[in-house]
């Protein structure tokens, strides 16, 4: 346990004696929802006394430990400060049915919003996202913390063409070296050594089974070690996801095809006298390549291969990402293809909110 990690649980104890209750419509004014999800909403609203924008994030008490509320909260105050992390403003109360805090509020949503299906975003854009994400993850395993949940809507924006995107959302986030039960779920998010936990009773996939069965389960559960491999592994999946605009597989299972031609790939470029050796940067041309990463060029092919590496022993960190940044990522061939299909797709949605404001004229 590193030394942020113990700060950040006595943290968590001395502010359980410190949180008041307030009334929310006396202090701000609520304007919309941001966002929701298991952990609750976070609601933009603007502070009535100073006129500041934040964001509220609301936990309902009934499904809320006070522990890790403090805990969610703390993390973002105190520790999150590097610029591309999303952070706590220092207010935190709670009222008869929510603990809620307040954060940094990002006005222009969050990446899923802008990786159009099939299509992606622009490869300048990807790149300025990885570089930093690259960041912000470093800055918390710098710490001893991981975050363990990275995907498109945890990283929020704070322009329209991610000059400034924060990473967000700390409810996952647990001490590197941790034991917790392996979950796995059907995602290609989760880690390819999670398959071990396949049908445990935390896992997705068994929440239908009876209880004899579920009891059977608990007792085999697998315990591993919270480490920051799990983060580097979503990184290579969002940037895959950010460029292309789907995934490189259903799921990481060895019995989903795409990932099996994945693993095939992967085993052809990977030679064992370089299993300790960082590749070369651009290594894999001339290799036969997965089918759903053949539109990349060798740099990329490379930069996921290292994040994408089914050892989690092997998997390079995201600071290493940072050395392929600069050169092309997309073939030209499918550079142009993208270019056309994001125009189509700009030339729709003006057209969808020319009729719009048209509509609203009529009335």
């Amino acid at each position: 346990m590193t030394a942020a990690t113990k700060l950040l649980d006595e943290m968590c104890h001395l502010t359980a004696q410190s949180l008041t209750p307030m009334d929310t419509s006396e202090h701000f004014q609520v304007l919309k929802l941001l966002g929701e999800g298991s952990y609750g909403k976070v609601m933009l609203a603007v502070h009535r006394k100073r006129g500041t924008p934040m964001a509220l994030k609301f936990f309902p008490r009934e499904s809320t430990s006070l522990f890790s509320f403090l805990r969610e909260y703390n993390l973002s105050l105190s520790f999150c400060t590097h610029p591309s992390l999303t952070r706590a403003l220092g207010i935190a109360y709670s009222t008869p049915s929510h603990y809620i805090f307040a954060q940094q509020a990002s006005l222009f949503g969050d990446l899923y919003d802008i990786i159009l299906p099939e299509v992606g975003m622009e490869e300048d854009s990807c790149q300025r996202v990885v570089s930093q994400l690259c960041g912000a993850l470093s800055h918390l395993h710098s710490l001893g913390f991981v975050h363990r949940d990275l995907k498109p809507e945890n990283v929020f924006l704070c322009d329209s063409a991610c000059r400034w995107v924060k990473l967000g959302d700390f409810g996952m986030v647990k001490a590197r070296g941790t034991r917790v039960p392996e979950v796995w779920y059907s995602s290609p998010y989760c880690t390819p050594e999670a398959e071990t936990a396949r049908g445990n009773e935390d896992s997705w996939s068994s929440m239908n089974d009876d209880e004899e069965e579920k009891k059977k389960k608990k007792e085999t559960r697998v315990w591993v070690s919270v480490e920051p491999s799990t983060d580097s592994w979503a990184l290579g999946v969002l940037t895959y996801a950010m460029l292309t605009g789907s995934h490189p597989w259903a799921e990481t299972a060895s019995d989903c095809r795409a990932y099996l031609k994945y693993r095939e790939w992967f085993d052809r470029a990977k030679s064992p006298e370089d299993e300790l050796d960082r590749p070369e940067v651009g290594k894999t041309d001339g290799l036969p390549v997965a089918p759903q990463f053949a539109c990349f060029t060798p740099l990329a092919c490379s930069l996921f291969l290292s994040l994408l590496d089914p050892r989690p022993e092997l998997r390079r960190q995201p600071e290493d990402a940072l050395s392929y940044l600069g050169g092309a990522w997309m073939m030209e061939q499918e550079r142009r293809r993208l270019e056309e299909e994001r125009k189509k797709s700009r030339g729709k949605a003006d057209i969808r909110n020319m009729k719009e404001m048209e509509g609203r004229g009529e009335r």
